[in-house]
């Protein structure tokens, strides 16, 4: 079976784009209206399956080049998708423009580091007991992902300069290039620098179990790498079609309009929680945590600089500081991760400690 799923590319992969691609042509003619349910539940059908096919795509590239240069074309197909979407809602110009992209931040922040790596360290630790991974790679990430996520999300609170939980514009413009040149420098050290902390490496007294992979065909990774952009931009025009549905849906439910970044979060995280629980579940906990602290470092360091050029050049605000709450569950996120990332050994007990932890988070979500 792993034989033929890469020496051919799966139809579903890229008939989902195309369907989407059609679903929204109808939709930009006016053929189609956005507030009729069968439409509403098409195109959300077909939001998904592009997720999935863009991720499978990007899958595929990961392979043909190994790792760490894997999980980082990962991460950053997500983030593309991630950036899209927000920035898609920030110039819907609905109410909640301003928060989107501190709450889907946050989220991904919350998803990646507590239900994701919860989910690794319980259900590998439960197979297969106790866990190992190199320390330097999840120090080093770490480091970073504590000092942007802080400086992004908890400083804005602070400073006089801008609106209250804002950054002035110039503000905005140095955080987000320091943002950049620190994601920068970390996938530098992580691709050439240090390539080697981030290797899985033989564990003592417990076996890797090998996933059948065979390399790609070079075919197969040409048609890949001309999907892969397709089908983001697919998934980025799609959302723009259910952001309107997706707010009324959510108000209606009586969530706070924050949700709408914990579901774009969700989305967009999916596959990519999926393939890391799929290494951990293989003992090979070493690519969950470069796939999650990657993604988790990708999630600010691209999309801030992103969203923080577009807010100042098309004069829109931008609320990043997180509120009371929001700000106690990111640092002790931030200092439990530190704690259960730090001794290279993991157990059910650190998995259960980060799903408490998002428990909690949903609750403060649906409930403020």
């Amino acid at each position: 079976m792993a034989h033929d799923h890469h020496s051919k590319v799966p139809l579903w992969t890229w008939l989902a784009p195309a369907a989407a691609l059609v679903l929204v042509e109808l939709k930009y003619v006016g053929l189609v209206s956005d507030s009729s349910v069968p439409i509403i539940i098409l195109a959300s059908v077909a939001l998904a399956a592009s997720v999935f096919a863009s991720v499978h795509h990007a899958e595929i590239l990961a392979l043909r080049v190994g790792e760490p240069l894997g999980s980082i074309i990962l991460a950053v197909a997500v983030t593309v998708l991630e950036v899209g979407l927000i920035v898609s809602v920030m110039l819907a110009g609905s109410a909640g423009g301003e928060v989107v992209a501190r709450d889907t931040v946050f989220s991904a922040l919350m998803i990646v580091l507590n239900c994701v790596i919860g989910l690794c360290l319980m259900l590998g630790g439960r197979r297969h007991h106790e866990q190992t991974f190199q320390l330097n790679a999840a120090s080093a990430a770490l480091a970073v992902l504590g000092t942007l996520a802080t400086i992004v999300l908890v400083l804005p609170n602070f400073v006089a300069a801008g609106g209250p939980q804002q950054f002035s514009s110039t503000q905005l413009l140095v955080v987000g290039a320091v943002s950049l040149v620190l994601y920068g420098v970390f996938v530098f050290v992580q691709t050439i620098k240090h390539r080697d902390y981030f290797m899985d490496e033989p564990i003592a007294g417990g076996a890797v179990e090998e996933a059948p992979h065979e390399l790609p065909t070079a075919k197969v990774t040409m048609l890949s790498a001309l999907m892969l952009p397709v089908s983001l931009l697919v998934v980025i025009l799609l959302a723009k079609v259910l952001s309107h549905p997706l707010e009324d849906a959510i108000a209606f439910a009586g969530l706070p309009a924050a949700f709408v970044g914990v579901v774009i979060a969700t989305l967009v995280l999916l596959p990519e929680g999926i393939a890391s629980v799929r290494a951990a579940l293989l003992n090979r906990l070493q690519n969950s945590v470069n796939l999650v602290l990657g993604s988790a470092l990708a999630s600010i360091g691209l999309t801030i600089p992103v969203v923080a050029c577009v807010a100042v050049f098309t004069d829109r605000r931008l609320t990043l500081g997180l509120s009371p709450a929001s700000t106690v569950l990111l640092l002790l996120t931030l200092f439990v991760s530190t704690i259960t990332l730090g001794t290279g050994r993991t157990t059910v007990l650190q998995g259960t400690v980060h799903l408490g932890i998002f428990v909690v988070f949903l609750l403060i979500s649906a409930v403020p």
